[in-house]
């Protein structure tokens, strides 16, 4: 059996602004298996990393991305609003910038990296592999998506990358009787939290279901290395961490 993953949580993001290039470099320097990110499009049609719609939260700019220029979105300091253990701004005018897509593949043209697309759009999606096609990056990238349309779009472009359930897709998971379950593409994935709503997907029979037809299960967001090694016992495949530091070690330690 495969040794369990560590994806690194919009890199190292709880040490560093997430979804940086700093971030994700530290990731990969503490172990990470898979550096986990978020894709939006600019109004110009650039994938940028980003979990939020708009820079508010990150960068104190009330703008959404999708209304934001490319040459806007390089403006804002990605590293203004993080605030450490002591509720201090260390990273803030340190250079800290939201990357994009194509620069994040060729910074680290060997690590693997897990992308959620996050707007509930189909052209994102394909902006999105318009670019992994340019950077021949396919076979590296899993793509998710908690649209159940947009993930099932990637998959009819005849995509060759791995790719993740959508929402609707692990509601049918968790709730569908045993016998209507179906073997599903190689590659693919469950990302899930601890619960699917009312179903508890922590559980041995749960991840005895979803390895049944095929699937990995990747538990996130998963901060704890007790935790982590409960989840693995129990069979999990991959651990979602912004603590790659703490977890990474439990994860990467951990036998089979």
């Amino acid at each position: 059996m495969a040794s369990p993953l560590l994806f690194a949580h919009r890199g190292a993001s709880l040490e560093l602004p997430e979804n940086t290039l700093q971030a994700f470099r530290l990731g990969l320097e503490l172990g990470a298996s898979y550096l986990e990110t978020d894709v939006h499009v600019t109004r110009d049609g650039h994938p940028v990393l980003s979990h939020d719609s708009s820079g508010r939260r990150m960068a104190g700019e009330d703008l959404r991305i999708r209304d934001a220029s490319l040459g806007q979105i390089k403006r804002w300091d990605a590293g203004r609003r993080f605030e450490d253990k002591f509720g201090a701004k260390p990273f803030e005018s340190k250079g800290f910038r939201v990357p994009t897509l194509e620069e994040a593949l060729a910074e680290f043209p060997e690590a693997r990296f897990n992308i959620d697309i996050k707007p509930r759009d189909v052209r994102a999606a394909a902006a999105v592999l318009r670019v992994l096609g340019r950077a021949g990056a396919c076979d590296r990238v899993r793509l998710a998506s908690f649209h159940s349309a947009v993930i099932r779009y990637v998959r009819a472009s005849g995509y060759p990358g791995g790719t993740s359930l959508g929402s609707s897709e692990c509601a049918w998971l968790a709730l569908a009787p045993a016998v209507a379950l179906r073997p599903v593409a190689p590659g693919t994935a469950a990302q899930i939290p601890l619960r699917l709503g009312p179903v508890a997907a922590d559980t041995p029979g749960f991840l005895a279901r979803c390895h049944r037809i095929g699937l990995q299960v990747h538990f996130w967001t998963i901060n704890d290395p007790d935790e982590a090694r409960r989840l693995l016992a129990l069979g999990a495949d991959g651990i979602m961490t912004d603590d790659p530091r703490r977890v990474g070690p439990a994860v990467l330690g951990w036998k089979r």
